[in-house]
């Protein structure tokens, strides 16, 4: 599956990346602090793959920001 076949899943990850990007982390340092593999990271930042509730909320936490604002989408 590419991105246009999972649109909210690589907006998603869109917004991973900006917020990551404002904090000035690397993916290797928000993949650590979150738990997880920096493959699975660039996957989510890619949408290529939809990562768990408990994935997301780790994300969010490290990047301190409230869950609910990785799924607010600007047309």
């Amino acid at each position: 599956m590419c991105m246009e076949d999972k649109p909210t899943t690589a907006k998603v990850g869109m917004n991973v990346k900006l917020c990551r990007t404002k904090l000035k982390l690397t993916q290797e340092e928000l993949a650590f602090r979150a738990g997880v593999s920096r493959n699975m990271l660039s996957n989510i930042e890619r949408g290529i793959q939809s990562p768990t509730v408990e994935t997301l909320a780790a994300l969010a936490d490290v990047l301190q920001i409230d869950l609910y604002k990785l799924f607010i989408f600007e047309d």
